[in-house]
């Protein structure tokens, strides 16, 4: 069965949205890659567009919902926002910030342990597409599913958001522990207790516990923590090195949107009394308040306790 061909509009032509309109072109899709530094009009990108692909940084999504609606969305297009990110205003996420803006049209989140770089080499791949309207979920699944890149559906998209989202912050750790080579042993103990972290944070949020066991949850989190190719692993390892933070970023290839979700979440862990010890450290050491060694030993220096008790997931 031939599958059906669409207009794709991806907005933001950094690394992954360069990454996905690749995807979509092998497919034989139609599809226009547009940013803030484009000659070609807003309006006429999206002109006729199916699909409307969101793929800039977070502090990018308001911004370009506002310029949106003061153009005319074609009226059955499907919204798929691949920002991994929560606002620090609202702490919603981009994918709340676009239904909240477009009532009328159906939102996608796309998300999974997808490094650009990889997935534009060809090198095989899987994501998840979810939405509260699955049949939009299953059509953008359509448009990216190749023999190079598997694509899942799934009924949680904030779920699916989420996992993308935390699995950041637990990025910078993972560099730090490799940053100061602290074995194995010590990295497969922290994504061992990064996960459940990451799924208490979420499930306070109304996301289903279950999806951070998937592809956009402990996929996400294994590829990001253990690749070179992830910009907040980056962030963490060069901070291991003896790096500052503004060094790190000033030369770092895009956007390490861990370190913003880190002040996010744990101002949010705070007000609600949350446990997010993994979490916590990372904010400090970003803030500049202890050395990554000391991280470290606050972690190894917690309260005793059993491994899946009621207070510690």
């Amino acid at each position: 069965m031939t599958k059906q061909k669409y207009i794709v509009t991806v907005l933001g032509a950094g690394v992954w949205g360069n990454a996905l309109a690749v995807l979509a072109r092998r497919n034989q899709h139609q599809v226009r890659l547009w940013s803030r530094r484009s000659f070609e009009p807003l309006a006429s990108a999206i002109s006729e567009a199916k699909i409307i692909i969101s793929a800039v940084s977070m502090k990018g999504v308001r911004p370009l919902v506002e310029q949106l609606q003061t153009v005319h969305l074609p009226k059955h297009s499907i919204l798929v926002t691949a920002t991994k990110g929560l606002d620090p205003l609202t702490t919603l996420t981009p994918s709340q910030i676009w239904q909240t803006a477009f009532l009328n049209h159906s939102v996608v989140v796309l998300s999974g342990p997808n490094l650009s770089k990889e997935i534009e080499r060809g090198l095989p791949a899987a994501t998840v597409v979810a939405s509260n309207e699955l049949k939009s979920a299953e059509t953008v699944q359509q448009v990216f599913a190749s023999d190079t890149f598997r694509v899942y559906a799934s009924s949680d998209p904030l779920g699916a958001e989420l996992g993308g989202t935390l699995k950041n912050v637990m990025a910078i750790a993972a560099g730090v522990c490799d940053g100061l080579q602290l074995g194995t042993n010590a990295k497969a103990a922290l994504l061992t207790r990064a996960l459940p972290e990451m799924i208490r944070v979420g499930t306070y949020l109304g996301a289903n516990p279950e999806t951070f066991f998937g592809l956009s949850g402990l996929g996400d989190l294994i590829a990001t923590c253990d690749s070179p190719l992830s910009r907040n692993y980056q962030v963490g390892y060069q901070l291991a090195q003896g790096l500052s933070l503004e060094e790190i970023l000033s030369k770092l290839e895009g956007t390490a949107e861990g370190v913003n979700t880190t002040d996010v979440l744990v101002k949010t862990a705070v007000r609600q009394q949350l446990a997010v010890p993994i979490a916590y450290q990372v904010y400090r050491l970003l803030h500049g308040k202890i050395t990554p060694q000391q991280a470290v030993q606050a972690l190894m220096a917690r309260e005793l306790k059993e491994e899946f008790s009621d207070l510690d997931l």
